[in-house]
């Protein structure tokens, strides 16, 4: 599908009131005797409405879609393994494994960003730190970041020519708020979605969060730095395409931010390798490649979710690779460092 008239389905699929249940959904999945994936009714998300919230991605077709130049390759692509995953790949960055939540607010784009940037800054430095997604998402905007707008959509190329153009301050989850390890952890609660709420997930708010203040001081008093001084840019960010190029930089770089068209099954996701079955599309959505392999003869990319971990495959998803699956190859951001030619 072009991702052009993407932004119009989505439009009509919210006027229509048409959209399957997520039982409906389920149960079309799983009798499909050709699918690669398996579904059920996540736990995260009351309905499709609430899922198509946090997609806040801009997509091609957006009139402030930016896209970045593309990155000149030298890699050698006869040497790629087979499969290659960056959690395994990198233990010393436990950046990389850790599976976060963007909460009730469209902030996807500052998640995949600001995990990429980090988690390339790890294997490159080989300094294990959590930088800041609220920083991401409250102060990358306007002109300089794509004219990203926080919890009501952005785009992860922009976020990420931001890091390397102003930096990112460190920064947590909302559980490591008062620790003072960190400049501006993310003050947005992470939520149950459908389950009764836990010590762990509290309940959603009736309505997505709003933005949090681009304060530009630390949150945190007992953190040492001060908000200047603790910013962190890249190199220089730039787009990625191609299915070998795509693996390569995985290898040799680190983990990816990429964008694609989320459709109503998506979040029923549990296992194996996603392709679309049915429903119609709720928006776009960023979130972070680590890796890719091959499941029962279907090759897919591994990718790390934001909608935390308790969805999907324990917060990750395989999604169909060599397709370009819902537009997932075509949209695809790196970040360097200086220290990693």
């Amino acid at each position: 599908m072009k991702k052009a008239v993407v932004l119009a389905l989505v439009a009509a699929a919210t006027v229509s009131g048409q959209e399957s249940s997520f039982e409906e959904i389920v149960d079309t999945v799983n009798k499909d005797s050709s699918s690669t994936w398996k579904a059920t009714v996540p736990s995260r998300f009351n309905s499709t409405e609430e899922a198509r919230t946090l997609c806040g991605t801009w997509l091609r077709g957006h009139p402030k879609y930016m896209r970045l130049p593309e990155k000149q390759m030298n890699y050698a692509i006869t040497d790629l393994p087979a499969e290659f995953n960056a959690v395994t790949a990198h233990p010393n960055c436990t950046v990389i494994a850790k599976i976060r939540d963007q909460s009730s607010c469209g902030s996807c784009w500052a998640f995949g960003s600001t995990e990429s940037f980090e988690d390339r800054r790890c294997i490159a430095t080989g300094e294990d730190v959590e930088f800041s997604t609220e920083d991401t998402a409250s102060c990358c905007r306007s002109f300089s970041c794509g004219f990203s707008q926080g919890c009501n959509g952005g785009q992860p190329s922009a976020a990420l020519q931001w890091m390397a153009n102003t930096g990112v301050v460190t920064g947590g989850d909302f559980p490591d708020i008062g620790k003072g390890n960190s400049c501006r952890p993310y003050t947005l609660k992470p939520c149950a979605h459908h389950v009764p709420p836990t010590s762990k997930y509290a309940k959603c708010p009736e309505s997505e969060y709003p933005t949090p203040q681009c304060t530009k001081q630390c949150s945190e008093s007992g953190y040492k730095k001060s908000y200047a001084d603790d910013k962190t840019k890249g190199t220089h960010a730039y787009s990625v395409t191609g299915v070998q190029n795509i693996m390569s930089e995985l290898v040799n770089n680190g983990p990816l931010a990429v964008a694609f068209t989320v459709y109503a099954d998506f979040p029923t996701y549990k296992s194996g390798v996603y392709t679309h079955k049915t429903g119609g599309p709720l928006g776009g959505h960023a979130v972070e490649m680590v890796g890719y392999g091959t499941e029962g003869g279907q090759d897919y990319w591994l990718v790390k979710n934001s909608w935390n971990d308790q969805w999907g495959d324990n917060g990750y998803f395989k999604i169909a690779r060599g397709t370009d699956e819902c537009g997932i190859e075509d949209d695809v951001t790196g970040i360097q460092f200086s220290t990693k030619q």
